[in-house]
């Protein structure tokens, strides 16, 4: 079995109330094990607010606290696997491992990032983590023998691909063959919430392989700046297939099966409509996703991968999702 080592934050950077990044190093002498961009490790918080998992009204799980027999919210250990933001080259460097971490707010805080988030001095603080990495959501695994990557990243989705596209760039720049065309469609919220954004617009300006870099925010009114793209990550990339938006979509659906429609025109009243940044020719991104070269992967929050795949399925891309 893996052994739990002893870490401490070495940086913490707050993106937003809910969203940050922080790094990781080992206790010295150790070093992190070797990974490929794209796997994830597990990290563990000794005291944090625990949760039980219950079925809510509509039969989807729901997590609420997890209270002793005083009423209290029972406090214990958590442990959680993130997929790291760094890339490989990085951490032989640097020692040190980057992650995306978000908030988690709903029925109740999350276990694991409220510890996180709510700590009075981050830089400096205990964090442990498992002694081995994992998963396959990986470029050699998932893109094998297909020259277009189209990433799909919402969110701390971005965490794997941030790690793929500076490993890919790092290796271009040591004058290594890029087998792969990338494009990388992001979006989150609001500006600040683009994480990496100046890094990974750099990486796309210096050409030193072939990536296109697709920012957009979906925040009604976030931006107007014209660098950065607008709507959703799915509605944004059916736009650029010629579909329609996700919320049209919707409210099709819910006419021809006679129900209420009501919620799916509300939906799609407040849909933010999806726009590319300025600098992306539509006609030269849509002539890049053929599915015939294309893979298409995706990660960050679940209905906006499911969106992804139904949009996969519909031209017959091949779909492939980060699941853990």
């Amino acid at each position: 079995m893996p052994e739990m080592r002893s870490g401490t934050v070495a940086s913490w950077e707050q993106l937003s109330p809910t969203l940050a990044s922080f790094r990781l190093a080992p206790q010295a002498p150790l070093r992190f094990p070797a990974y490929a961009a794209g796997q994830y490790i597990a990290l563990r918080r000794e005291n944090c607010r625990l949760t039980r998992r219950v079925a809510g009204p509509d039969g989807r799980p729901r997590y609420v606290p997890d209270l002793d027999d005083r009423g209290r919210q029972k406090r214990g250990p958590v442990t959680h696997a993130y997929s790291i933001a760094s890339a490989p080259f990085q951490t032989a460097r640097d020692g040190q491992l980057e992650f995306l971490v978000v908030l988690e707010i709903a029925d109740a805080l999350g276990r694991f990032t409220e510890s996180l988030f709510e700590a009075e001095e981050r830089v400096g603080g205990p964090l442990a983590y498992v002694e081995r990495t994992a998963g396959d959501f990986t470029l050699a695994r998932r893109a094998a023998g297909v020259p277009h990557v189209l990433m799909v990243a919402t969110g701390t989705g971005l965490a794997p691909f941030a790690s793929m596209v500076r490993e890919l760039d790092h290796d271009a720049f040591e004058g290594r063959p890029v087998p792969w065309a990338v494009t990388l469609l992001f979006a989150n919220r609001t500006p600040p919430e683009l994480a990496f954004h100046e890094q990974l617009a750099g990486i796309a300006a210096a050409g030193r392989f072939d990536f296109l870099y697709v920012p957009a925010v979906s925040r009604p009114g976030a931006t107007s700046d014209p660098a950065l793209g607008a709507g959703r990550a799915g509605n944004l990339l059916r736009q650029v297939l010629g579909l329609p938006l996700r919320e049209e979509e919707a409210l099709a659906e819910a006419r021809a099966a006679g129900v209420d429609t009501a919620p799916a025109a509300t939906a799609l009243e407040r849909a933010t409509r999806p726009r590319l940044p300025a600098s992306v020719d539509g006609g030269a991104l849509r002539a890049r996703i053929d599915a015939a070269r294309t893979v298409v992967l995706t990660c960050g929050n679940p209905d906006a991968m499911d969106d992804v795949r139904r949009i996969s399925e519909r031209i017959g891309l091949r779909f492939e999702r980060e699941e853990w």
